[in-house]
């Protein structure tokens, strides 16, 4: 049987200056009308997707960098489970966002080029090959700091492509900004996989076509499911799709009918149906 290796690290502490840097290129070009025009992210702005990530990196830095925690983040909420957590984040976004709309956008674009700066020296500052919390949407167990700031690389991106879409501005998907996004965002593939009996050996396959793209399998062993690279494998399920809607899927841009119709399903379909409930995100 062919041997399954192992995911590779996905490298993206390089990419935050560059990320960064078209996000205000995009913003700073925007006529002041367009701040204000809808994304995929129901009930927010263009606007409010920027503060959203202003937010991001104030949270990031004051928890991650500063170690405080904000008691009412968690107030009446059991945290330690996904629901508690998923909970708690969706109530901080909705504060959070209520109370950036007195900002102006030109106030959110200079501070936006601050914390940028600020984060990118942070994650910096950590070592990539220490173990750190969980990437919850990856998986309930202790992850390796590269994976977390990978998963606030994909957070940046996404957010980054809701506005561009809002805007009608063509998206960083050349493959250097893009392939560690779709990399990180099929280790969500993990959490659906994880309550699903098969025999030992069974292997799933998932093709992502496209410049970004890429091919992961996900193999039944003793002790459950493990994601790892095996070109030669035998599949017992494979799923197909391009690029484009993979990451919408992942990030709930799409729902999963439309998904299901985009993708070329082969083998068991209850397997392959695991795919199509991955979520990379957690809210």
């Amino acid at each position: 049987m062919t041997a399954l290796a192992p995911l590779p690290r996905i490298e993206t502490l390089p990419l935050f200056p560059g990320e960064r840097a078209a996000l205000l290129d995009v913003l700073g070009d925007l006529a002041p009308d367009a701040w204000d025009l809808p994304t995929a992210c129901p009930g927010w702005s263009v606007k409010d997707v920027a503060a959203h990530l202003l937010g991001d990196d104030l949270g990031r830095l004051s928890w991650g960098r500063d170690d405080y925690a904000h008691p009412a983040f968690a107030a009446g909420l059991d945290i330690a489970t996904l629901p508690g957590l998923v909970a708690a984040i969706d109530r901080q976004n909705a504060v959070w966002t209520a109370g950036s709309r007195r900002m102006s956008p030109r106030l959110i674009l200079e501070l936006l080029a601050l914390t940028g700066e600020w984060t990118q020296t942070y994650f910096a500052s950590l070592d990539l090959d220490a173990t750190g919390m969980p990437v919850d949407w990856a998986g309930s167990e202790p992850a390796p700091i590269w994976l977390d700031v990978a998963r606030e690389y994909t957070e940046r991106w996404h957010h980054q492509q809701h506005i561009r879409d809002a805007v009608a501005r063509p998206g960083l998907k050349e493959r250097t900004w893009f392939a560690p996004v779709l990399d990180a965002f099929v280790r969500g593939v993990a959490r659906p996989l994880a309550n699903v009996s098969a025999p030992t050996g069974t292997a799933l396959r998932l093709t992502i076509t496209g410049d970004a793209g890429g091919e992961w399998v996900a193999l039944r062993e003793n002790d459950g499911w493990r994601l790892g690279v095996a070109p030669e494998m035998a599949a017992a399920a494979s799923v197909t799709l391009d690029q484009e809607t993979a990451w919408r899927l992942f990030t709930k841009g799409i729902a999963k009918d439309e998904a299901r119709r985009a993708a070329t399903i082969a083998g068991d379909p209850v397997l392959a149906e695991r795919i199509l409930d991955t979520v990379s995100i957690l809210a």
